[in-house]
């Protein structure tokens, strides 16, 4: 089953063209690395797979519905890059996790059962379960980032979408995260992760899409980090990859923001 297929993709920004005829294809149960150097695209094509940043030009669809007609936000979730946790209001570890039940409750409502037993797996997987009555403000950088990936986790989506999780994190942080991001996959969760370097999460990956200059160059097996600048990437190696070449179409996305962004800055 498809769960992302974007065609002809194209974003602009102030005009400047930023990411030109990108396709992508993402089925259900894919770990897919988004990789290239810092400028390429990489977050600028999650952005507008989250539609957090609109198509100028192309078509997408998520989980087989068209964009605009796309409302179940509550199966995505969704980690920024270099988000922090702490606010300015205080609040703990379970509470910040708790708040990626809002996809999933009416506000104002009380946590049900299955509200606390999925705050409860998200904190386990991740390992912070022993943390959380801390304040978030407590925790390391890398502590704080397995937080939101528990947030988003809460919410228990079918497909994740992560830019950058591991960039400024240390290594044991690192591996934190690889192992919690292996349980999502052994679930059979859809993983997009975008990635300078991937470190302890290369086992986790099945496929790499490598972005230069705002264009995909290559798609397919994974990658060793070196790999990805060399620049024989998109030429040697373009046979792994078949570019779908649709007609172009000019449907225009919504110019409104996600609603996984619509969220008080404390509650994410």
């Amino acid at each position: 089953m498809s769960v992302i297929s974007l065609q002809d993709g194209a974003v602009a920004i102030g005009g400047r063209p930023v990411l030109r005829h990108v396709d992508l294809e993402v089925d259900a149960g894919d770990v897919l690395a988004l990789m290239g150097a810092n400028g390429s695209g990489k977050t600028t094509l999650v952005r507008a797979l989250t539609g957090l940043r609109p198509l100028a030009t192309g078509h997408l669809d998520l989980f087989g519905v068209p964009f605009d007609r796309f409302h179940d936000w509550q199966r995505i979730g969704y980690v920024p890059q270099r988000a922090s946790a702490a606010s300015g209001v205080p609040a703990s570890v379970w509470e910040v996790v708790a708040s990626g039940r809002l996809t999933r409750r009416r506000l104002l409502r009380p946590l049900s059962r299955a509200d606390r037993a999925a705050i409860a797996h998200a904190l386990e997987v991740v390992g912070l379960a022993d943390k959380a009555k801390d304040g978030i403000g407590q925790l390391s950088g890398g502590q704080q980032q397995r937080a939101l990936i528990a947030r988003a986790l809460a919410g228990e989506p079918e497909l994740f979408f992560l830019d950058e999780p591991t960039a400024g994190v240390d290594l044991p942080n690192q591996q934190a995260l690889a192992d919690a991001l292996g349980v999502l996959k052994a679930q059979g969760a859809t993983i997009v992760l975008v990635a300078h370097e991937l470190g302890p999460l290369a086992p986790l990956i099945g496929r790499a899409v490598v972005m230069r200059d705002g264009r995909k160059i290559y798609d397919g097996p994974p990658l060793a980090d070196h790999e990805v600048h060399a620049p024989w990437i998109g030429e040697v190696h373009a046979h792994h990859h078949t570019e779908h070449h649709a007609a172009h179409l000019s449907s225009h996305a919504p110019q409104l923001r996600s609603p996984l962004e619509a969220r008080p800055e404390g509650s994410r």
